[in-house]
């Protein structure tokens, strides 16, 4: 299992360096986390605040989804 996970590591520092989609995608994921942690800052939050946090969630979860398939993709030796 922890063989595993090491190569898993050894692939993601591999798509940082050589695959701009995922740098793109990992950078997308990263920006909307600082949103989201600033938003989460406030203690109270506007009907209109709600709606744009779960929106940026949303987000921030389809950039996981790419980067996940995409490591998917290069463990099967698809790209």
């Amino acid at each position: 299992m922890m063989n595993l996970e090491v190569s898993e590591e050894a692939l993601v520092a591999k798509l940082r360096v050589e695959d701009p989609e995922f740098q793109k995608w990992e950078a997308e994921h990263h920006k909307l986390d600082s949103t989201l942690k600033s938003i989460d800052q406030h203690v109270y939050l506007t009907p209109e605040e709600e709606v744009e946090r779960k929106r940026i969630q949303k987000l921030k979860l389809a950039a996981k989804d790419k980067m996940m398939a995409m490591i998917r993709r290069y463990k099967c030796g698809i790209a």
